[in-house]
């Protein structure tokens, strides 16, 4: 099992289930795109179990929160990547 972190920060042990919430403009190309690159790091991500959506009051906004099968950090820094490349992605946490 691989582990990393440093003392103040939370020490992971992989495999685990690592949830990322990201947020964007609302619209259905977002939901789409978000698990497009979810999927491109994680074979076993089922968008219908994997995901939930919140919408902001006025619902200009959706937060997804997607559920990741972390593997590495390494992985979870690729998604982190790809999702800040997305034009669609205001910002992932």
């Amino acid at each position: 099992m691989e582990r990393f972190g440093q003392q103040e920060e939370l020490i992971l042990e992989f495999p685990c289930d690592f949830p990322i919430k990201i947020v964007g403009r609302a619209g259905a190309e977002f939901h789409v795109r978000i698990c497009e690159i979810v999927c491109r790091h994680d074979n076993g991500f089922d968008p219908e179990a994997h995901v939930q959506r919140r919408d902001s009051s006025a619902g200009k906004y959706h937060s997804l929160t997607v559920k990741l099968r972390a593997t590495s950090k390494q992985q979870i820094d690729a998604v982190y990547q790809d999702l800040k490349a997305c034009e669609l992605v205001l910002w992932a946490l």
